[in-house]
């Protein structure tokens, strides 16, 4: 089905109808399957003979996800799991041994620096952060063992673009893979491995589910590297996606072009009526033109997405009163949903990182994060209104 449309392999790749003849996907919540005898068992442990073994690696459901996501990104091979952080796991232990050296952009997910401060650093690799848009500070930090980069583009939460095609060039002539977590734009915003990405990763729980229903991640890239080695990763280690989860993403995926063009319409609106109000020091989203990425993005987006961030007028105290005043937002950290939500990363999402680290990324205590949702727009801005208006 690869010459399809996007918006229908979103709906139809990747599934192969049992004999119930069903319209829409089945749910296999099963742990094991029967063999025809001793020898098939054999067979299929050993790898002989392709099928079914056991839900932890292999899951008929589990598998639809996988193969409908890997033809989204124009990847050959996806294995998903059971969180993004679980993914952004696999991939590393996967692909990296001790005394091995990561370059990554300091923009990045809060737990994904403790991921790689805390818990990577045990294994004896060494992780140095660089400027997300800085192509020269990337190759500053490059050493002999560097063997991957990896970012967030656009980053959480200050929507910053990383040039996808410039850090390819170099990842490749220093023999290195670049890793790219695409789980704000999706396939149908952005597609990184046509831009040079060795492997792309998700938070399914973000705009690939779209309802807040379940966690679940996923890594797509080329059979050789994600089959063969985060698989077996993900085989052994056992962080896999349960069958329920792995449905519920499907049934995301099939609304997915429709959604991501409406978080995107409500999106830019919202950010450029947050430019004008008085109370607000800056708005942070890739659709504007004020945006230092602008041209960067529109290159390499078809959109500017669901997510934005602006500073208040203040400090904490500020962007707290503006949060604690919504009626109709969510307060939560979690973003991608059809329901708007608002957040203070510096107390939430980066609050485990260091305060020199976050205020280096630029996530100042007057930072509030906005992931935009599906309600009227002006709804959505009478909400902000109150807590905005009561500053100035």
């Amino acid at each position: 089905m690869q010459s399809f449309d996007i918006k229908t392999l979103a709906i139809r790749a990747g599934y192969e109808q049992t004999h119930e003849q069903e319209n829409s996907e089945a749910i296999f919540p099963t742990s094991s399957f029967r063999y025809e005898s001793a020898a098939q068992a054999a067979a299929r442990f050993s790898g002989e003979e392709k099928g079914n073994v056991y839900s932890r690696f292999t899951n008929p459901t589990v598998r639809t996800f996988e193969n409908r996501l890997a033809l989204m990104e124009g990847g050959e091979s996806c294995v998903a799991t059971a969180s993004g952080m679980s993914a952004i796991l696999s991939t590393f232990m996967a692909l990296l041994e001790q005394g091995d050296h990561v370059v990554s952009s300091q923009s990045i997910f809060g737990t994904t620096k403790v991921l790689f401060n805390k818990y990577l650093a045990k294994f004896g690799i060494e992780v140095t952060f660089v400027s997300q848009t800085d192509v020269a500070e990337w190759q500053k930090a490059i050493q002999p063992n560097t063997k991957a980069f990896f970012l967030e583009t656009p980053s959480n939460p200050l929507t910053e673009v990383a040039d996808l095609t410039k850090l390819s060039a170099l990842a490749k002539q220093y023999d290195s893979l670049l890793i790219v977590d695409n789980c704000f734009c999706t396939p149908v915003l952005q597609r990184p491995l046509e831009q040079g990405a060795d492997i792309v990763i998700h938070s399914a729980t973000k705009f690939l589910d779209g309802q807040g229903r379940g966690i679940g991640g996923a890594v797509v890239g080329s059979e050789a590297v994600v089959e063969e080695l985060v698989r077996g990763f993900m085989r052994t280690a056992g962080p896999s996606m349960s069958p329920f989860n792995a449905w519920i993403f499907l049934k995301g995926l099939e609304t997915l072009s429709i959604r991501m063009a409406a978080h995107c319409q409500n999106a830019l609106l919202l950010a450029e009526w947050l430019s004008k109000h008085p109370a607000v020091e800056q708005v942070f989203y890739p659709g504007l033109t004020s945006h230092p990425q602008y041209d960067l993005a529109c290159k390499q987006q078809s959109s500017g997405g669901g997510l934005l961030s602006f500073r208040v007028i203040g400090g904490q105290k500020e962007a707290w009163s503006v949060i604690d005043q919504t009626r109709m937002l969510s307060i939560t950290a979690n973003l991608g949903d059809v329901k708007t939500s608002i957040t203070h990363p510096a107390t939430t999402t980066h609050c485990r990182v260091e305060s020199e680290e976050r205020l280096k990324a630029g996530i100042t205590d007057n930072l509030v994060r906005i992931s935009v949702g599906l309600e009227s727009i002006g709804d959505i801005k009478a909400d902000l209104a109150r807590g905005l208006d009561a500053l100035y």
